[in-house]
């Protein structure tokens, strides 16, 4: 069953709005693309509050509008301002790209992006911020009219020379769900990617996930040439709430003796750690987000060069 498009009086917050409630309510009731929406049938929790931009009153359900959600912890920000390396920029609403687009990019009607890859789910624009749509366990079609497969959502820049890099953006993340192929697990939630060389390279970022850890991995080959294994860094319980604007903040650093990485949410560090064997995580790679059996919307991506000295916090 396919929602009618959301048209007439509906403004761009009230589609906002109503296609954020969607994944907390299993059904997605915003146009987008060719007019139709991604299917949303997989269960879902309780309503959740709707992002709103900056500046403009809280949506009702008390979601809190400001840049970074919660208030900042007292002093200096984890990570001073450095010089723009990348920014995420999204249409006011539609279909950015797919992971059709990603195995198919020679096809006419598949949407490709210049920035970003979809390697598993969909990526929509709402309001210009990105969205991962409802997520279910259908493989989208050109237009992810039929499903978003966003119950798997992995999402990287096509850049591969971000090294040294602070990334922040604003998440809102919303109660993990199941689909009957992707049952509950620990690890449901949203993550940041940094350094991805490929789906076997990369430092994985978990900064809410079911079980309420944020965790740092790295996932390497234990073999040349192998499928890669994660390895987890550090790990702290840090649980977040559902439903709201959160400020993350992370960091990936080259330094003597190995890479340092940093992890910030809402102004406060939760995670600190310094790699000592990365291997070719030493050199730049991409940035990107994964989802999990959960909703995702984010907001203000920035990765700006890490190169002075001094950026610690403690």
């Amino acid at each position: 069953m396919k929602p009618t498009e959301a048209r007439g009086p509906l403004g761009r917050r009230a589609l906002l709005a109503a296609a954020v409630a969607a994944s907390a309510t299993g059904t997605a009731a915003a146009a987008h693309g060719a007019g139709t929406s991604p299917a949303a049938e997989s269960p879902a929790p309780a309503p959740a509050p709707s992002p709103a931009p900056a500046g403009s009153a809280p949506a009702p359900g008390g979601t809190s509008p400001a840049p970074g959600g919660s208030a900042p912890a007292a002093g200096r920000p984890p990570f001073p301002p450095d010089p723009v390396s990348f920014r995420s920029r999204f249409p006011a609403d539609g279909l950015v790209t797919n992971e059709y687009a990603f195995r198919r990019p020679g096809d006419p009607q598949a949407r490709l992006h210049p920035d970003w890859d979809v390697t598993s789910g969909s990526l929509f624009a709402r309001w210009t911020y990105g969205w991962t749509g409802v997520p279910d366990d259908r493989s989208p079609d050109a237009r992810s009219s039929d499903g978003t497969g966003s119950c798997v959502f992995r999402l990287v820049t096509r850049r591969r020379d971000l090294q040294d890099v602070a990334v922040t953006f604003r998440a809102l993340v919303e109660p993990p769900v199941t689909t009957p192929g992707t049952p509950a697990r620990d690890w449901d939630g949203a993550h940041l990617w940094l350094r991805y060389r490929s789906p076997d390279e990369l430092y994985a970022l978990s900064f809410r996930r079911r079980d309420g850890v944020v965790v740092l991995k790295r996932k390497s080959p234990a073999v040349p040439g192998g499928e890669g294994v994660y390895r987890t860094l550090a790990e702290a319980r840090h649980p977040v709430p559902y439903g709201r604007w959160h400020r993350v903040s992370a960091l990936a650093r080259t330094v003597r003796g190995g890479v340092l990485i940093r992890l910030a949410v809402d102004g406060r560090p939760v995670l600190r750690t310094v790699d000592t064997a990365p291997g070719a995580l030493g050199g730049p790679g991409g940035v990107g987000l994964r989802g999990d059996n959960t909703s995702l919307v984010f907001d203000r991506f920035t990765v700006r060069r890490s190169r002075l000295p001094g950026l610690g916090y403690g």
